[in-house]
C-alpha cells in the first residue's frame, strides 16, 4: 500500500508540472498595454460640487474623453472613426456631453457620468463647409432651448433631450456661409451672422422655437471680408477684410448693421498683415501682427482701442466668468526653462488675479494652448486651473503654481518605430535579483506552489504579481542574457522621440527634434544610424532621424542623431536640401555608421556620412547601387541607378546624379496602384531548401529584390461596394528592382482593395475583399527558383557538380514558378505584419491587426498553398492541414486576449536572442506589447517555472526509491528465511 501511494503522489506532481495556461496572476508579466486620447484640441471643465470633477476634451486623434482632474486617469474614452474628426464639443443639461463631427453632420450625446451615447443625430450635409456648435448657456433642465449646428449650408437646431431635429434652414441656394450664432441671454431670437461671397455681411434674426426668419439684414463691404470673425458680444463682432490690414467692427442693434473700420496701422506702428487669433474674450479681441500679439477693446459704438501687446509666443484661453460680475482669461509664455501663468481680467488688464511660474522641461516645447477653470479656495478666494497642451503633444494641469499631473499625449500619433539594445551589465552587478532571507525564500515558493495549484486566495495573487515583478528584472535599463529586454524607439507626429522599456512600457527617454534652420522640424522617418559590435563596445549606438522644415516635400531637410543610451541629440544639421527617400545602404564604416542616401526633388542623391572614409566604400560600391521610387498618382514605378557626381557649383563631392534604368507604366485608364511592399531588410533566412511531401526538393526564391505592387481599376479605387463586381479587378505583381522585370501577375476578377499585405522569405499574403462573394480574402504567394532543381542529383552533390553556391544575377532570367492559394477571411483587417526570430528556425504567425482593433495570431501553416482536401500520410505528417474554404479565427488566438488598441495604425515584430521568442509591438492611439513564442518555448523554461515544485518532486522521487528499497530488501530476506 505504501508503494502504492507513494506513486500516485508522484504521478500527481509530474502532471501538476506541465502547464501552458495563463493564470491570473500571469497576467502583465509580458506584455503592457498603454491608453491614451491623443493632443487636445477642445475642452470643457466640469466641477460641480457633487460628482467627480472632470474635463471632456477631444482630441486630433478623433477621441472624446472625460478625464479626472485630480489625477488625470481616464474615466471614459471614445475613438470615433479615421474619417469623423471632431469639429466641437460641450455640455448640455449639464449631465450630457455634446459632440459634432465629420464636418457638422454627425451629432452626438454622451452621457457624462459613464460616456455611454445617450443619441445620435445624422444631420443634411450638401456641401463641404465650415461647421459650427452652439449649446446656450442659459440651458436648464427644465427648458428645452435647441442645440444650433451648423453645416454642410444648413443650420439645424436640434432638441438636447432626444436629439430630434426641430427645425432646419437652408442656406445652400444663397451662397451663405455661417460664421457665428450668437443666442442672447433669456431670448427666444437667436442671430446667425455670415457672409454672402466674402463681400457682404448678413444677419438673420431667427426665432430658435421655430425656425422662422423674423427679420434680415445685409450690408457690402468694399474690398470684402478674409472670413476670419471673432464675437466679441452679443450684438458685436470684428473681422478681418480682404488685405488683413483692416479691422472691421461689425455692430447688429435692434435689427440694424453697421460697420466701423480701423486700420491697423493706427493701432500699431510698422504694421503688417494681420491674424485673428481664436480665443474668445469678452468686448475684447487679440490680434497677431508683426510677430507681437496685440489686444484690441471694442467701445460701445464699435470704437477700436490698443490695450496691450505680448510676444508672439504666447499662448491665451478663451474668457472665464469668475465672481462678481467679471470676465478673465490666462496668459501662457515662455522664459528660458520656466513658463510664466497670469490670469487677468478683461476690463483691466492691469489687474492680475493669478502670477505663477512653473518649471518646465525642456523637451516639452512650446505652448500650444490653454484651457482655465476656476474655483473657490477654502479663504473664499478665487482659485485657477489650467490645461495646457504643449508643442510635444502632451498634456498638464498646472495648480497652484505645480503641475499635478502630466501625460504624455504625443505617444498617440508614433509615425516610425526601431528597436535598440540596452547596455551591457557592469560587472560586478547581478542582472537576477534574488531573496535576502530563507524566510522570503521559503515564503515566495509556498505562494508559487499555491498559486501552482490553483489554491491562492485574491491577497496572495496580488503577493505572487508583486513578487514576480520585483524578482523578474524585468525593467532593468541593462540588457539580459535572452535579449527580452530592449529599447522600442517611437518618432511621433510631433517630432519627439521616445525610447520605450519592453519590460513595463516605462519611458526611459525622451527628446523634441531641434533645428537651426527652423524652430520646430516635422518628424519624416528613423533609422538605425551606428550599432556597434561587441569589439567596439566603447560606442553608444545611435539613431538617425530624418525631419522637414514644412509640409511641402520641397522644403529642406534636417538631420537628427541621437544617443540611444543617454537620449542626447548628438547633433543637428540642416541639410540644404529636400528630402524624397531615404535609402539605407548594407555598408559601414569603421565606426560602425551605416551608411545612407538621400535623393532630393532636384533628381539628385546625397551619401552620409560625408566623411572621406564613407565617400571610398561608396565608390568601391558605386556600380552595384541600385534603388526604385513609386509614384502611385501617376501609376508609374521608376528603377534608379548612380550616374556621375553632380556638376552644380553649389553641390559637393558627396551628391550625385542618377540615370533612370528602367519604367513601368501602369494605364491610367485601367490600373491604379493602391499598395505597394518588400521585405525587411533585414530579415533572417534560416534555409533555402524546403522539403516537400513527396521527398521532392523546393528552393525558396529569396530576393532581397522583389516588390509587391498591387493595383485596382480607377473605379474599383473608392470604398467597399461602390462599384459592381463587372467594373472592379484587382491584379497583382512582383517586380524584380534591378531590372524591372515583371517576375509574376496575378488577377482577381470582382475584387477590390484596400490590399494589405506582408512579405517574408519567398511568399507573399495579402488581404483584399472580393465583391462577388461579399467576403473578405487572403491570398498566399510562394515562389520557387526552378534553376535549382537539377539539385536533386546525389552524385552531383557528392561530386560538387552542383549550382547551390554560384552566384544570382537579377540580369540572368530566373527560372521561377510560384503556387497560390486564396481563402475567405471573417474580418476586415488595419494591418498584417509576422513574427521573426534570431535565426529564423522558428515558425512563422500571421499578426493580423483587425477591424475590432485587436491582434490575431494566425499560423503560417493555415495560409500554406500546399493545402489538399485530403492530405496524404505524408502530408499529415508534414504539418499539412486539410483545406478549408476559410481560415479560422480561433478566441484564444488574440495576443491581446480582451484589450482593444484603439486606432491600430501599425505592428512591429523583432527578435529576441532567444530563437524561439519574438517581440511584438502594436501601436495606434495606444499602445500594446507582448512577448510571442509561435513553436512554444522550446528552447527555455517559461518564466512561471515552479522550482519549488520541481524540487519537491526530486526529493518525493528520491523518498519513493529509498522506501521502495527497503521494502523490497525487507521482502528478500523473508523469502530467503522461508
Amino acid at each position: 500500500m505504501a508503494i502504492r501511494f507513494y506513486l500516485i503522489l508522484v504521478v500527481f506532481l509530474l502532471s501538476a508540472i506541465v502547464s501552458f495556461s495563463l493564470y491570473e496572476d500571469q497576467v502583465g508579466l509580458m506584455d503592457w498595454h498603454q491608453r491614451y486620447i491623443g493632443k487636445v484640441k477642445h475642452a470643457v471643465f466640469h466641477t460641480q460640487k457633487t460628482g467627480r470633477k472632470r474635463v471632456i476634451v477631444s482630441t486630433e486623434e478623433n477621441v472624446v474623453a472625460s478625464l479626472d482632474l485630480r489625477h488625470g486617469e481616464i474615466f471614459w474614452r471614445h475613438v470615433l472613426g479615421t474619417n469623423d474628426a471632431i469639429d466641437g464639443v460641450d455640455i448640455a443639461l449639464g449631465k450630457y456631453v455634446i459632440t459634432l463631427s465629420s464636418e457638422g453632420s454627425l451629432l452626438r450625446a454622451w452621457n457624462l457620468p459613464d460616456g455611454q451615447m445617450v443619441w445620435e443625430t445624422s444631420l443634411h450635409s450638401a456641401q463641404h463647409s465650415k461647421s459650427l456648435l452652439s449649446v446656450p448657456i442659459n440651458l436648464k433642465v427644465d427648458k428645452d432651448y435647441p442645440i444650433l449646428v451648423f453645416g454642410g449650408g444648413y443650420l439645424h437646431a436640434v432638441s438636447p433631450i432626444d436629439g430630434e431635429v426641430l427645425w432646419k434652414k437652408d442656406f445652400t441656394a444663397e451662397g451663405f456661409e455661417v460664421q457665428r450664432v450668437l443666442q442672447p441671454l433669456e431670448s427666444s431670437i437667436i442671430y446667425v451672422l455670415g457672409f454672402l461671397h466674402s463681400s457682404e455681411a448678413v444677419v438673420y434674426q431667427i426665432d430658435s422655437k421655430s425656425g422662422d426668419v423674423v427679420a434680415e439684414k445685409s450690408m457690402a463691404f468694399p474690398g470684402g471680408f478674409s472670413g476670419e470673425i471673432s464675437s466679441v458680444s452679443n450684438d458685436k463682432v470684428v473681422v478681418l477684410d480682404s488685405t488683413r490690414s483692416i479691422l472691421v467692427a461689425i455692430s447688429f442693434v435692434d435689427g440694424g448693421i453697421s460697420f466701423q473700420k480701423t486700420h491697423i496701422s493706427d493701432l500699431v506702428e510698422d504694421s503688417g498683415k494681420a491674424e485673428i487669433l481664436s480665443p474668445l474674450l469678452s468686448n475684447m479681441l487679440a490680434v497677431k501682427v508683426n510677430k507681437r500679439t496685440i489686444f484690441v477693446r471694442v467701445g460701445g459704438e464699435g470704437k477700436l482701442e490698443l490695450v496691450d501687446s505680448l510676444s508672439d509666443e504666447t499662448a491665451m484661453s478663451d474668457s472665464l466668468p469668475v465672481a462678481d460680475d467679471q470676465v478673465a482669461f490666462a496668459s501662457v509664455h515662455h522664459e528660458g526653462s520656466k513658463i510664466h501663468l497670469m490670469v487677468k481680467l478683461v476690463d483691466d488688464l492691469d489687474t492680475v488675479l493669478l502670477r505663477e511660474s512653473i518649471q518646465m522641461d525642456q523637451h516639452r516645447g512650446r505652448v500650444h494652448k490653454v484651457f482655465i477653470n476656476n474655483y473657490i479656495k477654502t479663504d473664499r478666494s478665487n482659485g485657477f486651473r489650467a490645461l495646457i497642451v504643449m508643442e510635444d503633444h502632451s498634456l498638464l494641469l498646472l495648480q497652484q503654481g505645480a503641475i499635478v499631473w502630466s501625460r504624455e499625449e504625443g505617444l498617440a500619433s508614433v509615425t516610425d518605430v526601431t528597436t535598440a539594445e540596452l547596455p551591457v551589465e557592469k560587472d560586478g552587478v547581478s542582472v537576477a535579483q534574488v531573496e535576502h532571507t530563507l524566510v522570503d525564500w521559503l515564503k515566495g515558493h509556498v505562494l508559487k506552489l499555491k498559486g501552482s495549484l490553483l489554491l491562492a486566495s485574491p491577497e496572495d495573487v496580488v503577493a505572487i504579481q508583486e513578487m514576480r515583478m520585483k524578482s523578474s528584472g524585468r525593467s532593468k535599463l541593462t540588457r539580459d542574457h535572452n535579449g527580452f529586454r530592449k529599447l522600442f524607439i517611437a518618432l511621433t507626429r510631433a517630432g519627439k522621440l521616445f525610447a520605450l522599456h519592453t519590460g513595463d512600457g516605462s519611458i526611459v527617454w525622451s527628446v523634441l527634434l531641434n533645428s537651426p534652420a527652423c524652430a520646430r522640424p516635422s518628424g519624416i522617418s528613423l533609422y538605425q544610424w551606428q550599432v556597434p559590435h561587441h569589439h567596439a563596445m566603447d560606442e553608444n549606438p545611435s539613431v538617425l532621424v530624418v525631419g522637414r522644415c514644412g509640409s511641402d516635400s520641397s522644403a529642406p531637410g534636417v538631420l537628427s542623431f541621437v544617443d540611444v543610451y543617454t537620449g542626447k541629440e548628438i547633433s543637428s544639421s540642416d541639410i540644404g536640401h529636400s528630402v524624397v527617400q531615404v535609402m539605407p545602404l548594407p555598408f559601414t564604416d569603421s565606426t560602425e555608421q551605416r551608411l545612407h542616401l538621400i535623393a532630393d526633388t532636384n533628381g539628385h542623391v546625397h551619401l552620409y556620412p560625408k566623411t572621406s572614409e564613407a565617400l571610398s566604400i561608396f565608390q568601391r560600391e558605386f556600380q552595384n547601387v541600385y534603388w526604385y521610387n513609386v509614384e502611385a498618382d501617376n501609376g508609374i514605378i521608376r528603377g534608379q541607378g548612380m550616374k556621375s557626381t553632380c556638376s552644380d557649383e553649389t553641390a559637393d563631392e558627396y551628391c550625385f546624379t542618377t540615370r533612370e534604368l528602367w519604367t513601368v507604366v501602369f494605364p491610367s485608364e485601367s490600373e491604379k496602384i493602391i499598395s505597394t511592399l518588400t521585405r525587411k531588410p533585414n530579415e533572417v533566412v534560416h534555409t533555402q531548401a524546403k522539403v516537400s511531401t513527396d521527398q521532392d526538393v523546393l528552393y525558396k526564391y529569396v530576393s532581397r529584390n522583389l516588390l509587391f505592387v498591387a493595383t485596382v481599376s480607377p473605379k474599383g479605387a473608392g470604398e467597399i461596394g461602390s462599384v459592381t463586381p463587372e467594373e472592379s479587378a484587382l491584379v497583382v505583381y512582383l517586380i524584380d528592382t534591378i531590372t524591372g522585370r515583371i517576375l509574376h501577375r496575378l488577377s482577381h476578377q470582382g475584387c477590390q482593395g484596400p490590399v494589405h499585405a506582408v512579405f517574408s522569405e519567398n511568399w507573399v499574403v495579402y488581404h483584399y475583399f472580393n465583391l462577388r462573394a461579399h467576403k473578405y480574402e487572403v491570398t498566399v504567394v510562394e515562389i520557387y527558383d526552378q534553376s535549382r532543381a537539377e539539385n536533386k542529383n546525389v552524385w552531383k552533390l557528392v561530386l560538387g557538380k552542383h549550382n547551390l553556391t554560384a552566384p544570382i544575377s537579377s540580369y540572368s532570367r530566373p527560372e521561377m514558378f510560384t503556387k497560390s492559394q486564396s481563402y475567405f477571411f471573417p474580418q476586415s483587417v488595419k494591418t498584417i505584419a509576422v513574427t521573426s526570430t534570431a535565426k529564423g528556425i522558428t515558425s512563422k504567425q500571421l499578426l493580423i491587426g483587425t477591424i475590432g482593433d485587436q491582434i490575431l495570431a494566425l499560423d503560417k501553416r493555415f495560409v500554406d498553398p500546399r493545402r489538399t482536401l485530403n492530405p496524404s500520410q505524408a502530408e499529415k505528417e508534414e504539418g499539412i492541414i486539410p483545406l478549408t474554404d476559410s481560415l479560422p479565427i480561433i478566441p484564444q488566438s488574440y495576443i491581446t486576449h480582451a484589450l482593444k488598441v484603439e486606432g491600430l495604425r501599425g505592428i512591429v515584430t523583432a527578435p529576441a536572442k532567444l530563437e524561439s521568442t519574438t517581440h511584438v509591438f502594436a501601436y495606434g492611439v495606444d499602445l500594446f506589447y507582448t512577448r510571442l513564442a509561435p513553436s512554444k518555448t522550446y528552447d527555455s523554461l517559461t518564466d512561471d517555472f515552479s522550482y519549488a515544485l520541481l524540487l519537491i518532486t526530486i526529493v518525493a522521487l528520491v523518498a519513493a526509491i529509498y522506501i521502495t528499497w527497503v521494502l523490497s530488501e525487507k521482502k528478500e530476506l523473508s523469502e530467503k528465511w522461508r
